[in-house]
């Protein structure tokens, strides 16, 4: 990327990796980080100059995310959600579905939007849903169930969801829409005490009645895989966002394993840096390999969904290959950037302890290791026979 195309600045994001050891203190959500980003621009950044935003690519964003994760992962990973959204919004337009326009023009004006879609116990993820949708008679939803891991939870202005409509004449049908904050129907638990990624507060988010209008409710799917270009912006822009995530976790846990290295000393080798020792070496080295693979592949996948590549069957394990592959090498680098910088990482407060708390959470994300082995199985293989 090139330095104009940079949104964030050194000195904002040194500011906000001074901040993240406090919020993972203080299990506390990142007020201050997001007011920066947002006056920077950085919630625009995915919105086209001509409804307010920057009009950068996913490739420039994906990079920038790297860098935001670097300085605060759990910073990065609650931003994630509404780029998520503001991602959807620019891959359907840009392949001639503008049905986001509204999206595109109100985060534009500084609406955030939230990411309420996961539920406990669907593993179904976007094929199905526990939350129940139901018609207002104007061709708007009320929803009514329980979303999790709901990012963002004290900001959003605007939240996507999903459920199932049961009772209308072509039911079964998957619903998304949006909801509004001011319009009530929803309560949000204080619920957000974990091991890692704590700033982001995805607190559980209870719908009883939270009602998107007519003008807001943008598909009615058949539950099940479908090829909707929807199903497609979603996966695609959540998978790749988050895979820049881990890869700005595994960054900087080499970083800071290379600083220690350079740092330690050893009385066995006469007060000479560990940097010196060819284990150590060779543990840095290993990392080293392994995290620059990284950023090839996810600035040639996020180019490709700029430049409306078809991949045709390939396109959903190409996806899900680069999350897995991202958040497993993130914890191997974090873990070998620990083995190298000794017991002090071991303690409350340590940076690599934190990371090494936060990069856990990427196994938990969809699609999980299950999941995406089974996705490129089929994609190589075909579906399993009857």
């Amino acid at each position: 990327m090139s330095e104009s195309a940079r949104v964030l600045s050194d000195e904002l994001l040194e500011r906000i990796r001074s901040r993240a050891a406090g919020y993972d203190r203080d299990n506390a959500f990142f007020a201050d980080d997001l007011a920066e980003l947002e006056d920077a621009g950085y919630l625009r950044a995915l919105v086209p100059t001509d409804r307010g935003g920057l009009g950068l690519s996913l490739r420039e964003v994906a990079r920038e995310q790297v860098r935001l994760a670097s300085a605060a992962p759990a910073t990065a990973l609650a931003v994630n959600m509404h780029l998520v959204w503001t991602s959807v919004a620019k891959i359907m337009r840009d392949r001639g579905d503008d049905v986001l326009e509204f999206l595109q023009r109100e985060a534009g004006a500084g609406e955030v939007f939230g990411f309420g879609i996961s539920e406990g116990g669907n593993d179904l993820v976007l094929f199905g849903s526990r939350t129940d949708a139901r018609p207002d008679g104007t061709g708007g939803y009320t929803f009514h169930g329980t979303k999790i891991f709901t990012s963002l939870s004290p900001a959003w202005t605007r939240l996507g969801t999903m459920g199932l409509d049961s009772t209308s004449e072509d039911a079964p049908k998957i619903v998304f829409g949006f909801i509004e904050r001011s319009g009530g129907g929803f309560e949000v638990a204080d619920d957000w005490d974990t091991l890692g990624m704590r700033a982001t507060q995805s607190n559980t988010t209870k719908l009883d009645g939270a009602h998107a209008r007519a003008d807001r409710i943008i598909r009615r799917l058949d539950p099940g895989p479908n090829g909707d270009l929807l199903t497609f912006g979603i996966f695609a822009s959540f998978e790749l966002l988050l895979a820049a995530v881990y890869t700005g976790i595994g960054a900087r846990a080499l970083e800071l394993g290379v600083a220690a290295a350079k740092r330690r000393t050893s009385m066995k080798n006469d007060g000479r840096s560990y940097a010196q020792d060819p284990d150590i070496r060779w543990r840095i080295a290993d990392a080293a390999i392994a995290q620059d693979a990284l950023y090839p592949q996810l600035d040639a996948i996020t180019g490709d969904v700029d430049a409306i590549a078809d991949h045709g069957s390939q396109w959903f394990a190409k996806l899900v290959g680069m999350k897995v592959r991202a958040t497993e090498t993130a914890r191997d680098v974090v873990d070998k950037a620990i083995r190298v910088s000794g017991g002090g990482s071991y303690f409350a407060g340590n940076e690599l302890g934190r990371l090494y708390r936060d990069v856990l959470a990427g196994m938990f994300h969809p699609s999980d290791d299950e999941s995406a082995h089974s996705t490129v199985a089929t994609a190589w293989l075909g579906p399993i026979e009857d």
